[in-house]
């Protein structure tokens, strides 16, 4: 109890703040429940600047790449897990690597491919970005998950007559679904809340993804934080809502009973 007390102060601080003003939150002595309820900084943020523009992009964006992130690192993850052959133990720590290579180091080189392909400043050119620190993600988280589900199961199929695709689709994704569901809003996180890629890339208004949005509401030193914290909790809700929507399919256990000790 006091570890999420801990864990969801900052949270609560953020909705506080949302529904002071300005003269308030910037107040010496902080308070703890605002004095004078407001939504200043919702309507502002959602009448005002283009901030339910931004959602949509980062939620089409995130969506897409999330989607055909699982798509392409599930049958790797599946060969890397299931298969033997030369050079897997490389290509594993490759996968690894390749995620934890810094965003940073990738952003300008990737910028110059968007401009040469004719993709930059769309949402097109982010979702051909993104699969680059998605992909290596989804596959690494996916390889421990399949490779905890007994092989028995998939070489029964096997022997009844299912080839090696059959299987890994008709067999072993269903019984995935729990770790692929949890890849999938994870990495859709991942896509919700990026920053970087998306500054450098985009510069028209109709095409910025909402952090962008958000943190053109700083202006110099001034920081409208009532803005702010109320783009944060509305950025917020779309990952819960994916959680919760997804939370049906995050069961674990499938598997025991299938092969005989």
């Amino acid at each position: 109890a006091v570890c999420l007390v801990v864990a969801m102060f900052p949270v609560y601080w953020m909705l506080n703040t949302s529904f002071k003003g300005q003269a308030e939150i910037y107040q010496k002595v902080p308070t703890f429940f605002p004095q004078r309820f407001t939504l200043e900084g919702y309507d502002y943020l959602v009448s005002k600047t283009p901030f339910l523009t931004g959602i949509k992009n980062s939620f089409i964006i995130a969506m897409v790449v999330s989607l055909f992130s699982i798509f392409i690192s599930y049958p790797a993850a599946n060969a890397v897990a299931r298969l033997r052959f030369r050079g897997r133990s490389l290509l594993s720590r490759c996968i690894l690597f390749g995620y934890l290579v810094p965003t940073s180091v990738l952003y300008i080189p990737l910028f110059m491919l968007v401009s040469k392909v004719g993709l930059s400043n769309t949402i097109t050119g982010l979702m051909l970005i993104y699969p680059t620190f998605t992909l290596p993600y989804a596959a690494w988280m996916l390889i421990p998950y399949i490779r905890s589900i007994p092989y028995d199961i998939e070489e029964a199929a096997i022997v009844d007559g299912c080839n090696r695709i059959g299987s890994m689709y008709k067999i072993v994704f269903p019984l995935a679904i729990p770790g692929i569901v949890s890849t999938f809003i994870f990495t859709f996180a991942l896509c919700w809340g990026e920053y970087l890629y998306s500054l450098v890339n985009i510069n028209s208004t109709e095409m910025k993804t909402f952090p962008v949005i958000i943190s053109n509401l700083i202006y110099g030193d001034i920081y409208p934080w009532g803005q702010i914290m109320a783009g944060g909790i509305l950025a917020g809700i779309p990952i819960l809502v994916v959680y919760m929507l997804a939370s049906n399919f995050l069961v674990g256990g499938t598997t025991a009973g299938g092969v005989k000790q």
